[in-house]
């Protein structure tokens, strides 16, 4: 057959992304647990301000924040099945990113509100990852490059 393209998992540029974030996602959460890269892991809470720990120093951190960071991750590299899921993972979750930067906005400074915990360098990088994810959502190609299934050194015909 001429011209077969080979499909599989993560073929696609837009699926490629979506496992490139999902890992990302899926190492920021285990960090996020670790002394060292987590600054007073020890004061990690399970949520809520009061959770002192801050990833890389700067991001605040709690055991809910990184579950969620976990659960992204898992989602991106599941929705690596297929082009569409991958688009829906990108736009849908980068749209969800905006409105968790928007809520950061509120939240940051009222300890009734901000529950996850968020701080200000959460926020500008809450805000980063929408404007990202959802640009890759809408740009990324859908169909992987074609190429001819062949056998050996020669195309198959």
């Amino acid at each position: 057959m001429t011209g077969d393209i080979v499909r599989s998992y993560a073929a696609s540029a837009i699926q490629k992304t979506s496992v490139a974030m999902g890992v990302v996602f899926i190492l920021v959460s285990v960090a996020g647990f670790i002394p060292g890269l987590t600054h007073s892991a020890e004061h990690l809470q399970a949520a809520g301000p009061g959770s002192e720990a801050l990833l890389l120093g700067v991001f605040q951190v709690s055991v809910l924040h990184n579950i969620v960071h976990f659960a992204y991750g898992v989602w991106g590299l599941v929705a690596a099945v297929n082009a569409s899921a991958s688009r829906l993972f990108l736009v849908l979750g980068g749209l969800v990113y905006l409105v968790l930067w928007v809520y950061g906005l509120i939240a940051v400074g009222n300890d009734q509100l901000n529950f996850i915990p968020l701080n200000d360098a959460d926020n500008w990088l809450h805000l980063g990852l929408a404007i990202v994810m959802v640009a890759l959502g809408i740009i990324m190609r859908s169909e992987p490059r074609m190429r001819p299934r062949t056998t050996g050194t020669h195309p198959v015909v």
